[in-house]
């Protein structure tokens, strides 16, 4: 026999199968979200696997600068020095202190710390405060120092200094990586990093003298202090030392000028042996009226060099059968803008040095090594023709 249900019995019934399927369905949709929070939880932890064994190969290269700095901070100094400034107002003048940089070489087993003429200049020598890297302070003993360029050394005697290991400076090319180290603004044994931005710079209005530049421009921050603190390459070996910046505001901007080490070596090797630079002479008078609508005359269109108008018998040019007539346009790889750029590397390289030159003569480039001499006394200069103005610290 056959009974109904009553109505509200199914009601209840219906209601309650619904009640399941929903509790089912959220049970589902739990597990399904959970799953999901799994499977991104998964996704992330393989990224960051991935990021960790990307970051440990860059790891392994920042290992490169952090054994590069803990090789050179030893030796760089941080120096202050004290000095008298005449003023009209006191007979005895005032006494004004500037605080740079410093780097620790060895010349025929004596130490010397290598710096900026412009950090020492005017002070007594026990006026000149030298702080290592371990904290110790002392004296130099004596110094020397070479206002066309900005060098100056001084010799140290100290236990257990530590002298940097120089590089060749003329082997960088633009895009070399590479550190400053200095004490901007009176921070000792700060790093900076860059590259190198150009070589070659000249024409820098740095004022107080400076004839006879060459600089290594970069971007590695260089701030007031810094000067005479060394530029680093990547195998630690110094190529450069800070000298000055270009800004505006008078803090780095990011285009420093470093002395090659190569020209500050020989500079501060001449200073300590001779008390005297002699600069480089070819024995070559130049063409004052020759420029660049003469040069694209004779086909030379981007770099006019340099027309020599007389050559000086049994000089270096002699020598080298340069003639009259002849257009230096490279000088030891580098071209030649005029002139006076000419006269200014000419000045800054080591006496007895052979230089690869190119010469355009008879329409035709011309390959000539020459053996720079000592540049005789009494000498006419070519003016330089400031371009730039860079602050100079």
């Amino acid at each position: 026999m056959l009974r109904r249900f009553p109505l509200r019995f199914a009601h209840c019934l219906i209601a309650a199968l619904v009640g399941f399927c929903w509790l089912a369905g959220s049970a589902r949709a739990q597990e399904e979200e959970l799953a999901d929070d799994h499977r991104v939880e998964a996704a992330r932890a393989k990224m960051y696997d991935a990021l960790d064994r990307e970051v440990s190969a860059l790891e392994r290269q920042a290992n490169v600068l952090k054994t590069i700095v803990k090789l050179v901070r030893p030796t760089v100094v941080h120096i202050e020095a004290k000095k008298i400034e005449a003023s009209s107002l006191q007979v005895a003048g005032k006494q004004t202190e500037e605080a740079g940089s410093g780097v620790i070489v060895k010349f025929d087993g004596q130490d010397y710390v290598l710096t900026n003429r412009h950090v020492i200049t005017s002070a007594d020598i026990k006026k000149i405060v030298i702080r290592l890297a371990d904290g110790r302070e002392i004296h130099p003993t004596r110094k020397w120092d070479n206002q066309d360029t900005d060098v100056a050394v001084m010799s140290v005697q100290a236990p257990n200094l530590i002298p940097a290991r120089l590089g060749n400076s003329d082997t960088l090319e633009i895009g070399d990586f590479v550190l400053a180290v200095g004490s901007p603004f009176g921070l000792s044994h700060s790093i900076t990093f860059g590259i190198v931005s150009a070589t070659g710079r000249w024409d820098l209005n740095l004022g107080e003298g400076v004839k006879y530049q060459h600089f290594i421009q970069t971007d590695a921050a260089i701030n007031p202090g810094n000067s005479g603190g060394p530029l680093i390459n990547l195998r630690g070996e110094v190529i450069g030392m800070n000298t000055a910046i270009a800004s505006s505001s008078g803090g780095n901007e990011g285009i420093g000028f470093s002395i090659p080490i190569n020209l500050a070596i020989s500079i501060a090797r001449q200073l300590i042996e001779h008390n005297a630079v002699t600069k480089g002479f070819l024995g070559v008078q130049l063409d004052g009226g020759y420029g660049s609508p003469k040069a694209i005359n004779v086909g030379l269109r981007r770099f006019p060099g340099a027309r020599i108008k007389d050559v000086t018998v049994d000089s270096p040019a002699s020598v080298a059968r340069l003639q009259p007539g002849d257009i230096i346009v490279s000088y030891g790889g580098t071209k030649v803008d005029n002139d006076s750029h000419l006269v200014n590397l000419v000045n800054v390289t080591e006496v007895g040095r052979d230089v690869p030159l190119i010469v355009y003569r008879d329409n035709k480039a011309l390959r000539v090594t020459i053996k720079v001499g000592a540049q005789p006394s009494n000498l006419p200069t070519v003016p330089r023709r400031p371009d730039a103005n860079p602050s100079k610290y």
